[in-house]
């Protein structure tokens, strides 16, 4: 439980990435204020879940794009909690085109949902810890995209990668209040919006071909979070971590074999 006692908001937690986060910071002891746009079975199954496992969980609905509903969010979050400890930034909007076609207004969309959204929450709730003194943790869901230019995505890449140096520049500002702000950067994750995208017959295919042997799961994420959210990760500031499975090494493996584990033994003289 190393994060009993502590209160956390996450933001896109209704599914997918922020959903797996929730359900991991509430394992670890945690109490979670969680934010979607507006109530659905989603936000009742994942408040339902996190109080089986004896934390407690309210709901904090509201548009996590819009600077206004921003800070609404971030005040009945602290006045359902008592205070905010953990930040976990997951607002992201994402379409996919060609560069010479791209629609200008779904661009300035996907930096206003992915790179802005985070600037505005992160922002209040940083105040929020400042003002009681200092300490706490903000952790941003970025994407390898943030690094590898993957075509047909500018706008999501452009936003992620925007939003990795958003989070090193806050680390560096907010280090004197002790509050640590990191990033994590999964690879390819079992979500709604990926299935919604590529198709359940794609996922299952592609997945075996990644170098892990399966596509990621929001929990994997989750886990991670709950690490640079705890103690645990009290000296790591301003870094990205890459929770992929290896999806970025891909161009570094050579042959099938070396994306299985070496399971033969060798005897040593000694």
């Amino acid at each position: 439980m190393k994060l009993f006692g502590r209160a956390a908001l996450v933001t896109g937690a209704a599914r997918g990435i922020g959903r797996g986060c929730a359900l991991e910071l509430a394992k670890a002891g945690a109490d979670v204020a969680i934010n979607d746009r507006q109530p659905s079975d989603n936000t009742t199954s994942l408040i339902a879940e996190i109080e089986s496992l004896g934390r407690r969980a309210v709901l904090v609905d509201g548009d996590a794009f819009e600077r206004g509903s921003c800070e609404g969010i971030v005040k009945r979050a602290i006045a359902a909690l008592g205070r905010i400890d953990i930040l976990v930034s997951n607002p992201a909007y994402s379409r996919r085109g060609d560069f010479l076609d791209y629609d200008p207004e779904i661009f300035d969309k996907t930096l206003r949902g992915t790179l802005t959204a985070g600037f505005h929450m992160s922002q209040f709730v940083s105040r929020h810890m400042v003002e009681r003194g200092g300490r706490g943790k903000i952790l941003f869901i970025s994407s390898v995209h943030a690094r590898r230019p993957y075509a047909r995505a500018v706008a999501y890449n452009a936003a992620k990668a925007g939003l990795n140096h958003m989070a090193f520049t806050m680390a560096a500002e907010l280090i004197g209040h002790r509050i640590n702000v990191n990033v994590i950067e999964p690879g390819w994750i079992d979500t709604p919006g990926e299935h919604e995208t590529f198709g359940d017959a794609m996922i299952a295919e592609e997945g075996e071909k990644l170098p892990w042997g399966r596509i990621g799961h929001p929990s994997d994420i989750g886990r991670a979070a709950t690490f640079l959210c705890s103690d645990d990760a009290d000296y790591i500031t301003g870094v990205s971590l890459v929770v992929d499975g290896g999806f970025c090494l891909r161009d570094s493996i050579s042959s099938p074999s070396m994306r299985s584990p070496i399971t033969k033994t060798c005897d040593t003289e000694s």
